[in-house]
């Protein structure tokens, strides 16, 4: 698929000016991070002390006379998805970036490294529902085109569906495959739908947020608009009160949406938007290689 001249340029000045850490640091991580879906047999070779007697053949020792082992590669053959939150809350941020803008760079450095890794790359964006799917397929052309609709695309839903972008997940994936989630996860209700996505796929939550909403700073009345719904309130923060309040409430969402995850037993990369946010993914990637 060709892309407009204009959207084209500048998804070409974002591969430049993120190609040097997705070579240098991000795609080695990202690599050995996945390893592809299992290995394949390559070849016989004589055994040496320190290999691994369990891979030495039998049949080929008895007829020989001395022990052989065999040789297997890895299958780098990988499908990646990436599954993005293009809710109306995403149009919040304190620091230089809104969430949402974070999650396309994440998503976009992700993309990257899997071309260089020559793996497949699908996407989902969602809301409150389905608002676009990519098949996964490889090339760079197949990267620019999941770029364009990273930074271009404008949803039609406001609020956040996690369960159904789950299902809907559930649906169209074939085999089994890596899943990256970025969400701010302002959702309840998808405990059963992770569960069921994390025992057939490798998923990992992405979670973006920024601080001033767990808490709110002292700034006198103001009006607070909510990104998904566009109900706005004019609230007293002044009040020590209502600032305590404000603040358990969403340490009771983060709580949930924690155990949600726990339970599940998915990896979680957690992302402040007012910090670097290469350094937890590449956390994560370094944390996963030493398992």
């Amino acid at each position: 698929m060709s892309l407009p001249p204009e959207i084209l340029k500048k998804v070409k000045l974002l591969e430049l000016s993120t190609r040097k850490l997705v070579n240098n640091i991000f795609a080695g991580e990202y690599h050995s991070a996945f390893k592809g879906q299992g290995m394949t047999f390559s070849e016989f070779r004589e055994y040496t002390p320190g290999d691994d007697v369990r891979s030495i053949s039998w049949p080929l020792t008895a007829r020989i006379g001395k022990p052989f082992i065999k040789k297997y590669d890895e299958e780098r053959e990988l499908s990646l998805m990436l599954v993005v939150d293009v809710s109306g809350s995403g149009s919040f941020g304190t620091g230089e970036y809104f969430k949402g803008e974070v999650i396309a760079h994440l998503a976009a450095l992700i993309s990257f490294a899997a071309a260089k890794n020559n793996d497949a790359v699908g996407l989902i964006l969602f809301s409150d529902q389905i608002e676009h799917f990519v098949p996964p397929k490889k090339g760079r052309g197949h990267v620019y085109r999941i770029l364009r609709d990273l930074y271009f695309f404008k949803p039609r839903g406001q609020g956040t569906k996690v369960q159904l972008a789950l299902e809907y997940l559930q649906g169209v994936l074939k085999k089994r495959s890596t899943v990256f989630l970025f969400s701010d996860f302002f959702d309840k209700g998808y405990d059963r739908a992770l569960r069921q996505i994390g025992r057939k796929h490798d998923l990992i939550a992405c979670v973006v947020q920024d601080k001033a909403e767990s808490e709110l700073p002292d700034m006198g009345l103001v009006d607070l608009e909510d990104g998904e719904t566009g109900e706005t309130i004019t609230v007293d923060t002044s009040s020590k009160l209502f600032r305590a309040e404000y603040k358990a409430q969403m340490r009771r969402l983060r709580d949930d949406r924690d155990q949600a995850l726990k339970r599940a037993q998915v990896d979680r990369i957690e992302v402040d938007t007012s910090k670097d946010f290469v350094d937890p993914l590449i956390g994560f990637f370094r944390r996963r290689n030493k398992k």
